[in-house]
């Protein structure tokens, strides 16, 4: 939605989506405003938790089926098997989601990838049409008096129109735009430790392709997992740029990761939205 400085002031119960990639700041945020009365919608772990987490369960299944003593175990119903996903700790997911690339390096065959990768899109795209939902839950049933949707890096990616209809018209959608002195330190992050990501298919296959071209390899199966996420992540930020530039310029507003790191508390965060909406 579009607002004036005074109408965000005087909306009684603020509703936020925060857009941008992951490592921005994006859910410090949530949790700063979470101490005040907000609250916190993960998208990542609405996906885990909800719409993957049989997906999940069943792939950490398959992989103790390997053990003789445990597949024992799972099929006379003597342990079970659950997630521990938290708003802090997304790691089921992001295990589930894997890289691509040669098996003996914990790397997951394409088809099985593009099938994983095909269920966070879908799961992605679930969550998100369940935010006005939980807007209303989270005041009638819980009692919060804002919302603050804390969205996946990847929403720029899923080209669902209706999505973002939908968060424009419950939400007022903010950007966090990365300054060149913070992209910088997430593509040092993202070679220092590179994590599974959500890729638009068609921006994968263009990549793949030039990866295998580039290192002079015939399949997906001889990828080292780390090498291409290391080598794509530059890429995949120049591609999500514009793409988060044109919903923000459409459905809502930029603030800047230096902006960002500044609010501390929940004053400093609306002051900061209403001078942006001043401006616009």
């Amino acid at each position: 939605m579009k607002l004036d400085a005074e109408a965000f002031r005087n909306w009684d119960h603020k509703a936020v989506t925060l857009l941008g990639m992951s490592g921005v700041g994006k859910t410090r945020l949530a949790r700063v405003l979470r101490q005040r009365d907000w609250f916190h919608f993960s998208a990542d772990y609405r996906i885990g938790t909800h719409y993957l987490d049989e997906a999940i369960l069943d792939d950490i299944k398959e992989q103790a089926m390997g053990s003789p003593l445990l597949k024992d175990l799972l099929r006379s119903d003597s342990i079970h098997i659950a997630n521990n996903l938290s708003v802090d700790n997304l790691r089921p997911l992001s295990a589930f989601l894997g890289k691509v690339g040669n098996p003996g390096q914990d790397g997951i065959g394409l088809k099985e990838f593009k099938r994983r990768q095909q269920l966070h899109r879908a799961g992605e795209i679930a969550a998100m049409h369940d935010v006005p939902d939980f807007i209303r839950r989270a005041r009638e049933i819980y009692g919060y008096h804002s919302f603050v949707n804390d969205a996946s890096g990847s929403l720029c990616e899923l080209d669902d129109d209706q999505v973002l209809d939908v968060l424009a018209q419950h939400t007022l959608i903010i950007y966090i735009k990365a300054t060149a002195a913070d992209e910088a330190e997430l593509m040092q992050r993202a070679e220092s430790d590179p994590k599974p990501l959500y890729y638009r298919e068609e921006f994968f296959d263009a990549q793949l392709a030039e990866f295998l071209a580039a290192r002079g390899l015939e399949f997906a199966a001889q990828v080292a997992p780390d090498d291409f996420v290391r080598w794509v992540f530059p890429r995949l930020i120049r591609a999500r740029g514009p793409r988060y530039e044109a919903i923000a310029k459409k459905y809502g507003y930029v603030v800047s990761t230096t902006q960002l790191a500044a609010v501390q508390n929940e004053a400093q965060f609306l002051a900061l939205i209403e001078s942006v909406l001043g401006k616009g």
